[in-house]
């Protein structure tokens, strides 16, 4: 995360001196779950796990002693939940997260192999929808993405669902997903106009993996002829929480995965420590103040640009 934090430049005067890391700030994540994660001691308000056949109840989760319900059988979710929340506990502080005071909801709408469904996907939306307003909530990420393949119907379904998470005033961040880079590449929900999609530059950072080639992210325009991705951020080799190390004697508290799942939720964080620090803005707002922060690097010409931390908190 250090390298992550330097390219966004995120030291600035309220980061050195802890002032506005996401206090007060409440982000809900939707993906393959959370793990008890030292890292995330004390922050959990809520889990609810929608992607098997039978929905939990909701588990609200006060204490660490009460993690014994939180699922991730996966490990993306918690990797996503470290690069936003993570506290860097065991790490004394190495890969803390962008916005490590933060508190989480956690809706578990994947497998444990990245999988789900629509439906499933709405029905975490729609458990926000109810929620929000008890829990605070300010931020949605979703580093979730559709395949290529599926049915405008079911597409517009989804999008429509995220988009009326836009509507009740709050700030949705998503993926690009890694079909790109070539045009019209971007996935659904990050094809919506009106959320906030992240995508990864092309030129940046130069690290090549044989799983993710340099140039995955998704690219726009959309069908509409709509810009995105809205903002670029470190995606390739970013180290985070390993939802395992609880469970396996041998696995080490930290991993390195790729993708724009990854980058998504640098933004969000970025976005949690803004409101730390301006909690009335509005998600136009965000939106506006973001897009203004906003620097072109080579790479990032498909969007507002890459993502600076120090002039989004100006």
């Amino acid at each position: 995360m250090k390298w992550v934090k330097q390219s966004i430049h995120y030291w600035c005067p309220d980061t050195k001196e802890h002032k506005f890391l996401g206090q007060n700030v409440t982000v809900a994540i939707l993906d393959t779950g959370i793990s008890p994660h030292p890292d995330f001691k004390g922050r959990i308000l809520s889990f609810r796990d929608f992607s098997s056949t039978t929905v939990s109840s909701e588990k609200v989760l006060f204490s660490f002693s009460h993690f014994s319900p939180l699922i991730d059988n996966s490990g993306h979710g918690t990797h996503v939940a470290g690069i936003l929340a993570g506290s860097g506990l065991l790490s004394s502080g190495t890969y803390a997260g962008i916005a490590p005071f933060c508190n989480l909801i956690i809706g578990k709408v994947l497998d444990q192999n990245g999988n789900g469904s629509i439906k499933n996907v709405i029905n975490g939306i729609q458990w926000i929808r109810d929620i929000y307003t008890q829990f605070h909530i300010r931020i949605i990420n979703i580093s979730v993405g559709t395949r290529p393949d599926l049915s405008i119907h079911q597409k517009l379904l989804l999008l429509n669902a995220v988009e009326s998470l836009w509507d009740l005033g709050l700030v949705v961040v998503v993926s690009a997903g890694n079909y790109g880079p070539a045009p019209g590449s971007v996935t659904v929900p990050g094809s919506s106009p009106k959320v906030i999609t992240v995508g990864v530059p092309d030129t940046f950072p130069l690290i090549h993996t044989q799983r993710h080639p340099l140039n995955y992210s998704g690219r726009g325009p959309t069908d509409d002829c709509i810009v995105k991705p809205d903002v670029f951020a470190p995606g390739t080799g970013i180290v985070s929480c390993n939802a395992f190390y609880s469970q396996f004697p041998n696995a080490p508290p930290y991993l390195s995965k790729t993708g724009t799942s990854m980058a998504a939720p640098v933004v969000s964080g970025a976005i949690a420590c803004l409101l730390s620090k301006y909690p009335f803005l509005t998600n136009a707002e965000v939106k506006l103040k973001l897009h203004a922060s906003c620097v072109q690097i080579p790479g990032t010409e498909s969007g507002w640009g890459i993502l600076d931390f120090s002039r989004l908190l100006e």
